[in-house]
């Protein structure tokens, strides 16, 4: 098990963040800086269009898929990551979580162009996408395509059982520390609530999220903007610190930990990666179901995505613990302390609300979170075996939130980042083979007469 643990911290170290850095930027250049070119008419066709009518035809609204998305990157990585990157890589963590989040978009963009144009219907008459089938329908090579789909699909489905049963403890412990409830109580009651919307399909998820996931997100932000401005003072200071420790690191909390500039930066990466899921395929599954006119329409959610994930809420998170000074107490460098220091901010700001108010924010995160991977899960199994075997893996995905809960089946946490690191790989493969498509679909949509010419004639 230390082996397994050993090769999981390391593939989730450098490896990753060269990997996902050089594919990003790939792709920046690729598509000439589109995330920087079109900033304004990026928000009038994303943000601007809500509540709008949508063209196209797909499943769901576009603002669904993008809440259905969020659902599974706003999460535990949001609150508890971004205060374990600061504790390692110190305050200018936060700066290269920025970095990898900017690159990052032209990733996510690159994603769902793919994942939008190579859908397909199932049997249920619902449009189904995602790496699979890009890597299936889009690869010139038929046999490669065939064997990175069925690698993605496989380590996927496996993936999502530990997964949920991390989410699903980390639910529990905390509702146990904060109000005393037995895991097996919050395991079962989770698991009946995730089974209600799940078995609705992708359109009681999409409605679900489109409410859930903007209140939670908005209450979490609007939370730690009222904890930054009670220290107003010290906000000039937290910048000015952000940016001189992201080029000068010096010795952090805990015996040197972000001392070195190459360990600032593979933690801000790291973490920011590990939030907004740029390049592990997952967003893609949800956005195919979009209602589009055409597959760039869509993949500018993909931007919005990144902004509001890493670029918002991490940074709202990174902000009030630097400024509210909890990173710097006695005992904040030790384990279990650092990932709690987001209560321990908000309870210093709020009183005993504040840690029952993360504690509570955390439950409808990863509830979210939860709902959302045993949808994509679900759809990988549909891809290999059939709708049925769909039906099948959510029955699964749902016990296994109960088994997670009572901390069952902790011997297979370790496996986690490997299987994570093995659903990666295709992946990017897939993408850079498929780089010339998504840059001939992104030429015709923004030189075409139907789409942005229109669009800007139209303002």
């Amino acid at each position: 098990m230390e082996l397994i643990t050993a090769i999981s911290g390391f593939l989730w170290g450098y490896p990753v963040v060269i990997i996902l850095f050089l594919t990003s930027m790939y792709l920046t250049f690729k598509l000439k800086f589109i995330q920087f070119r079109y900033p304004l008419y990026i928000f009038k066709q994303t943000i601007g269009q809500i509540g709008r009518k949508t063209k196209g035809t797909g499943t769901v609204t576009p603002f669904q898929t993008l809440t259905t998305a969020l659902s599974s990157t706003i999460g535990a990585a949001n609150i508890v990551g971004v205060p374990v990157a600061i504790m390692f890589g110190g305050p200018g963590a936060l700066f290269w979580m920025w970095v990898i989040a900017i690159l990052g978009m032209s990733l996510k963009f690159g994603e769902l162009t793919l994942g939008v144009h190579y859908r397909e219907k199932n049997a249920a008459g619902e449009y189904v996408g995602g790496p699979t089938y890009y890597m299936k329908n889009g690869i010139k090579w038929p046999l490669i395509g065939k064997i990175l789909a069925g690698w993605y699909a496989i380590f996927l489905l496996i993936e999502l059982i530990p997964s949920i049963m991390v989410q699903s403890n980390s639910v529990a412990s905390t509702i146990e520390e904060s109000f005393s409830l037995s895991p097996l109580i919050t395991g079962i009651v989770v698991a009946v609530f995730v089974g209600i919307v799940v078995f609705g399909g992708i359109k009681r998820i999409g409605k679900v999220s489109s409410i859930l996931v903007p209140i939670m997100a908005l209450l979490y932000i609007i939370a730690g903007l009222v904890v930054i401005l009670m220290n107003t003072s010290e906000i000039p200071a937290a910048f000015a610190l952000i940016f001189t420790e992201a080029f000068n690191p010096t010795a952090a909390l805990g015996g040197g930990a972000g001392a070195v500039l190459a360990e600032t930066i593979r933690w801000g990466f790291a973490r920011g990666i590990y939030s907004n899921e740029a390049g592990l395929g997952t967003s893609p599954i949800a956005h195919s179901a979009a209602k589009t006119d055409h597959p760039i329409r869509q993949a500018l959610w993909g931007i919005i995505e990144v902004l509001i994930d890493t670029l918002v809420i991490c940074t709202v998170t990174g902000l009030v613990i630097i400024i509210s000074g909890v990173w710097q107490h006695e005992d904040a460098a030790d384990s279990g302390i650092r990932e709690a220091l987001t209560a321990r901010a908000f309870g210093e700001a709020f009183g005993p609300i504040g840690n029952s108010m993360i504690s509570i924010a955390l439950v409808f995160f990863v509830f979210s979170t939860i709902t959302v991977v045993v949808f994509y899960g679900a759809r990988q199994a549909e891809y290999l075996f059939g709708l049925w075997a769909g039906t099948v893996m959510k029955a699964v995905y749902v016990i296994s939130i109960v088994i997670g809960a009572i901390g069952g089946a902790t011997t297979l946490w370790a496996f986690l980042d490997i299987t994570l690191f093995m659903i990666l790989v295709p992946n990017i493969i897939a993408i850079i083979l498929m780089t010339p498509k998504i840059i001939e679909l992104k030429d015709e949509y923004f030189n075409s007469k139907h789409y942005y010419k229109k669009d800007v004639s139209e303002e």
